[in-house]
């Protein structure tokens, strides 16, 4: 998978206001320098499935089953399988089966990118990011104030990301903010945490926008995840310029011709 390298302006703009960085954004991303990364979706097993279509055919099953279901699935953790209870419609045979499919989901790469954290002349920090995950450059970090600022406003910190392997994402932790308002009109949220897996090879850039109706219509719901590997291994290395081919050597210069001998 080839990644889009940052324009050379880009790498110098950023140069030219070199700060500090502030440490929970340093520990995954060093500043001023361009990281590898791709755009990544979670690809769970086909088998998953029909275990799904059970669980969603008896919360259908009647208005009772869907209120319980409903209220059943505010005791888990996002993005964590719900925990069991018969009235999921499966047997604790097939829950068990469900999970152990559940641990073979997969990250797939969408597209590659390339990340840089800079600063700006204010001092302010952002994770610049190229391609489809340009939306999390328009975020600009404050470190007087820990928070991240974007268009909608401030992303406040809320509570650190701790997420177990069953979490979608697997083991991960980190740091995240979060922008939340809500208007006559409807309400939107905003996220955006950073973090490093379990194994503690690759870090992520989780983002996430949505806009809610006051009706309950989803108007905009844009996420992504961004992971990329920590340490030296993520940097793009800049290609040297090729060097000149050695000039030839001039040719010799011809022999004059021999004069005739007198008879």
């Amino acid at each position: 998978m080839k990644f889009v390298q940052f324009p050379l302006v880009a790498l110098v703009c950023s140069s030219a206001f070199a700060a500090d960085a502030p440490k929970l954004l340093a520990d995954y991303l060093p500043p001023d320098t361009p990281i590898k990364g791709e755009i990544v979706v979670v690809v769970p097993p086909p088998e998953l499935d029909k275990y799904i279509a059970k669980v969603e055919e008896t919360a259908r099953s009647s208005k009772a089953n869907a209120d319980w279901f409903r209220e059943h699935a505010k005791t888990g953790k996002p993005g964590v399988p719900l925990p069991y209870d018969e009235r999921l419609g499966l047997t604790k045979e097939e829950y068990d089966e469900y999970l152990k499919f559940w641990g073979k989901r997969e990250f797939k790469p969408v597209e590659a990118v390339a990340i840089q954290l800079k600063s700006d002349k204010e001092g302010r920090w952002n994770i610049n990011m190229t391609g489809g995950a340009q939306s999390v450059s328009t975020l600009r970090y404050d470190v007087k104030d820990d928070t991240f600022r974007s268009p909608n406003g401030p992303l406040k910190r809320i509570e650190d990301v701790n997420a177990d392997a069953n979490s979608t994402l697997g083991a991960w932790s980190g740091q995240e903010w979060k922008y939340e308002e809500q208007t006559g009109l409807g309400t939107t949220k905003e996220n955006i945490a950073i973090g490093k897996t379990g194994d503690k090879k690759y870090g992520l850039v989780v983002y996430r926008l949505q806009e809610v109706s006051s009706q309950g219509t989803r108007l905009l719901d844009r996420g992504l995840v961004v992971r990329f590997p920590l340490g030296e291994a993520g940097i793009i290395k800049q290609k040297p310029a090729p060097t000149a081919a050695p000039a030839k050597p001039a040719p010799a210069p011809a022999k004059p011709a021999a004069k005739p001998k007198k008879k």
